[in-house]
Order: C-alpha cells, then structure tokens, then sequence
C-alpha cells in the first residue's frame, strides 16, 4: 500500500510562497520595483497540523503576528481531536453527558451543524467514525470492509448532536459519535486572524493557513493580491491559473491532498458521509472564494462531495460565494461571479462556460 499525505496548503499556492512572489509581483509591476514604505513582518510555524505562514504589513507587525499566532494556538487547544485536554475531546470522551465548553468550540460547532442543514447532510461536524475508521493521512490508513463502514455510518449524524445555548453544553446522543472539526475550524482561525489584524488597524496582510489563504486589502501599493491554483497533477509549486483579490478568502479542496493507493485504486481523504467512503465525484478540487474563511472552509468540502451540478446550484444560492471546479477531464468550471476572472496558466486545462472563447 501507498501512503500520500499533502497538507493543504499545497491547495492553493499563495503569494506566502517566496518564490511566487516574486514571479507575480515582477510580472504585475513589470519589472519595476513595488513601492512599500511600511514595516513588514511575516512568519511560519508548524500548527493546527498544518504549516501556517502570513506576513503583515504596518505598525509594530512583529507584535500582531505573535498575537495572531497565540490565538490560533488557543483554537488548536480548544477544538483538536486529539488532545485530551481540548473540548472537542471531552465531548467525544462523554456520549450522552453535556459537556459544557467555551464560545469558540460552540460557535463553530453550531455552525458547523448550519452548513448540514443547508448541504442535506453532505457536510457533517459527526463524521469523527468515519474519519478514523479510514484513518487516511495517518500510517493507519486502510480500506474498511464494508460492514465496517456502515456500521460507522450509523454514528454520523449531526441530527444527533444537541446543542444548549443558554449553558453552552453539547451532547452526543449516542455511543460512539464523536465530533470532527477539521472540515471548518482552521477557517474560523483564519477569520480569528483577520480580527486581530484589523484591531491593530492592519490594511496589508495575508495569511496562509494550511491552504485556507486570508488577505485584508491589496498589497501595500493599491493593486490586489495574485493568488495562484496549485495543479492538482503536479507536485507542490506547480500553479495551473491565477486571479486577482482583495479582501477575501480563498480555500480548496482536493484529492490529491492527502489520499493512499491500495490495489491500484487511489483512497482519497475527503469522507463523503451519506456513502461512507471517499467522495466518489469527478473532481480533482474545489476551491470557494468568499468574504469569510469560515464560510469557505465548510463549502469547499461540501461542494467537493456534492459535485459540480449541486456544488454550482448551492454557491449560487448564496450571496457572495463563488467557486471553481477541477474536474479529471482537466476542465475548470466557474460560477458566474468568477467567469472572465481567471488566468489558466497551464494549456492542458480547458476553462468551460467562459464568456470568451479566449482563455484570459
């Protein structure tokens, strides 16, 4: 068997990357050198099970980034599924028992269960079964047999997570359901980022958490950000298009994130809940592109499993979402907000419904 693991910040290859700064800054400005008289700070650390990287531009930005940092920690401790003194663990510890824990673990759970309700069930905060029955990303990783796997299905269902807002407990109402965050709460720390930055009245910044990619403005010059799509193909650094952005968060989801082979047959990490296995669907990713990294990092799963008929249908349902498919044919499938916004960088890729026949 073989074991592949990416992190997901080989989803969207951002300008956090040195390298593709330099590329798009030079072919942005032609050459000529980009005007910043602000100070400027950035780091990246291993966190959340991820690397996360960001750079601020503005006042004392070393003192913003380690406060951004701190925060993000706090969210690690509060909802890993793997730390025993988190929240998230004690709830999957006590089936049946409130278990009270603190406003950030209820929010997001709470919207977590929101992005159920509004995908049918496609996006589930209770799919922990699932996730470790698989175990994909881990050296654990194997191909469940089928009883296995229903039996799994029967405890994921987030019908069954009980929520008081008042005490701010949450119960699992049955035994061996367990919470998984790990579909929503790297978005909620990027938002959470993105709070402290504009506390400290920074205009300039972008932040690259595990592929969830958050950037407050444009670069200090005035003109946007150029985020870059990794091929999903190729190895890490291989970008296949490009658009330009202020203000927004962009996040993807992928098969070849992290996925093992068994057999000739590639098992890939996103869980569709409904079947129990990997999403079976014709994309290569997803990626959302909207005001909120919270929003995105929950929709781009959700689209991910359901597909690009109802993934389309569902983003345009809602205002200000936008999303871009990759599908194993190599065609990219936009919703309208995006047509004529992308740069296909790579010729094997086909953009489809694009107003111009042109690839821009």
């Amino acid at each position: 068997m073989k074991l592949y693991m990416q992190k997901r910040c080989c989803g969207i290859i951002a300008v956090i990357c040195l390298v593709l700064i330099v590329v798009f800054v030079l072919n942005g400005c032609q050459g000529q050198k980009e005007k910043n008289d602000l100070p400027a700070a950035s780091k990246s650390s291993f966190l959340m099970d991820t690397i996360v990287s960001m750079k601020v531009y503005g006042e004392k930005p070393d003192k913003v980034i380690e406060e951004a940092f701190q925060r993000m920690r706090e969210i690690e401790n509060e909802m890993s599924v793997t730390l025993k003194s988190s929240y998230i663990y004690k709830i999957n510890s006590n089936p049946g028992e409130p278990v009270k824990v603190d406003s950030d673990t209820f929010r997001v759970i709470r919207k977590a269960i929101t992005y159920a309700e509004i995908t049918d069930g496609n996006f589930d905060p209770s799919i922990r079964p699932l996730v470790s029955l698989w175990g994909i990303g881990t050296e654990n990783a194997r191909v469940p047999a089928r009883s296995e796997i229903e039996e799994a299905k029967r405890l994921v269902n987030y019908k069954l997570i009980k929520l008081d807002e008042e005490e701010k407990t949450v119960v699992l109402q049955k035994p061996g359901m367990g919470i998984d965050l790990g579909a929503i709460a790297k978005g909620y720390a990027a938002d959470e980022v993105r709070r402290i930055f504009k506390k400290h009245r920074v205009e300039h910044a972008f932040v690259n958490l595990g592929g969830n990619v958050l950037v407050v403005g444009g670069k200090p010059d005035g003109s946007p950000w150029v985020v870059g799509i990794q091929d999903p193909r190729r190895e890490r650094g291989s970008v296949m298009a490009s658009f330009k952005v202020k203000d927004k968060a962009i996040v993807t989801s992928g098969n070849y994130e992290r996925y093992f082979e068994k057999d000739g047959v590639v098992y890939h990490h996103i869980i569709d809940p409904k079947t129990g296995s990997p999403a079976r669907t014709n994309l290569l990713s997803a990626t959302i592109i909207c005001d909120d990294s919270f929003d995105a990092d929950a929709l781009s799963t959700s689209v991910f499993v359901m597909g690009v008929d109802r993934g389309l249908e569902l983003v345009e349902s809602l205002n200000g979402v936008e999303v871009m498919f990759i599908n194993k044919d190599l065609e990219i499938i936009l919703s309208e907000g995006l047509k004529n916004k992308i740069k296909v960088l790579n010729q094997d890729f086909k953009l489809v419904g694009n107003d111009n026949d042109e690839q821009i």
